[in-house]
């Protein structure tokens, strides 16, 4: 069944998502802040490239400003900025939803309760995204993974509905998907992730599979995964498997026990990631704003809440904000965190 669908932000995860969801016969709307990427979607279309293969795709695209031309209300709608852009994203989205209509955190970080707080409790869901993607120039997107799955999506309060099923089903046309009724652990499992690799990757350049296999960078990760897995048990959530490895392996692996089997296993696949930049180095390469306060940062925040320990969080959050927009990639900016390994 055809769905009218808004997505704001064709980012490289929402072009991709956008752009095969309009090749499957879907009436889809691409919302972007970025005028020359929206320019070169409307004059020669959506190009898609790498493991979702080649295509071509004629797709709907509108600059911010012209949104108040929607005429006909969605009855989807995907926010997919990131993380400091959602409050205005969510409120210029919902102004053209249906009354009935869903809305889909479609973002990294821990989103959901303010896309909520501003589109309502009651029809907002939320998705965690396992595919890799990147765009490195306007009107291109590439996906980076060969994984099976690549969305999970969730009711906040677990229960698994015939909504969460339909829009499972829709994104099968991009990649696989499923219902998930722990959302939070999975949110708490994809932001584990998001804090070992993405950081990394945009203070030394390393791009996803050299932060898995890279002896220093890797040893970091694990590190950080095992801090953001305490804070998020003592917020109350029972974490997912974080790249498929389970949450207690890395926190015994930080503390020593059964190391080298975790560094072993997070290796092993790592080149199904191969060629793929996390979004947090994109961002560093380009000059832009990062969301580091959003994922490493609010890791933080929240373990100083809940009295938490976070050390290697806390440096690279420190590390980031002391250079700013002139940060620039090199293995060397590992430093001063490869000197806190014990």
């Amino acid at each position: 069944m055809k769905t009218r669908l808004g997505i704001v932000g064709a980012g490289a995860i929402g072009c991709v998502v956008g752009g095969l969801l309009t090749k499957a016969g879907h009436d889809v709307t691409l919302i972007d802040q970025w005028p020359e990427h929206v320019e070169t979607m409307r004059r020669r279309g959506l190009r898609l490239t790498g493991t979702c293969g080649d295509h071509t795709i004629a797709v709907s695209a509108l600059h911010l400003h012209e949104a108040q031309s929607i005429v006909e209300p969605f009855e989807l709608l995907f926010i997919a900025v990131k993380s400091y852009d959602t409050e205005w994203a969510t409120r210029l989205g919902v102004q053209y939803l249906n009354d009935d209509g869903l809305v889909v955190d479609f973002q990294n970080g821990i989103n959901d309760y303010r896309v909520a707080a501003i589109a309502g409790a009651h029809r907002t869901l939320g998705c965690v995204i396992t595919i890799g993607a990147g765009m490195y120039e306007p009107g291109v997107a590439m996906r980076t993974d060969s994984g099976r799955l690549g969305f999970k999506v969730g009711e906040h309060d677990g229960r698994d509905t015939e909504r969460a099923r339909r829009i499972a089903e829709l994104l099968t046309a991009v990649a696989g998907a499923k219902v998930t009724t722990n959302l939070w652990g999975e949110r708490w499992s994809k932001l584990t992730v998001n804090c070992m690799l993405n950081p990394l990757a945009g203070l030394s350049g390393l791009g996803t599979a050299e932060c898995r296999t890279e002896p220093g960078a890797r040893r970091i990760a694990i590190h950080l995964g095992a801090e953001v897995i305490g804070v998020g048990r003592a917020s109350g959530f029972e974490v997912e498997p974080p790249m498929g490895i389970a949450a207690q392996r890395y926190v015994d692996a930080a503390e020593g026990r059964g190391l080298e089997g975790v560094e072993a296993d997070l290796g092993r696949d790592a080149t199904s990631r191969a060629g793929g930049r996390p979004s947090m180095l994109q961002d560093v390469m380009r000059g832009r704003r990062t969301e580091i306060d959003h994922l490493n940062g609010f890791v933080v925040e929240e373990g100083r809440r809940l009295g938490v320990k976070t050390p290697f969080n806390e440096q690279i959050v420190t590390l980031y904000r002391a250079r700013g927009s002139r940060l620039s990639p090199d293995p060397a900016n590992l430093e001063p965190l490869l000197e806190m390994l014990p």
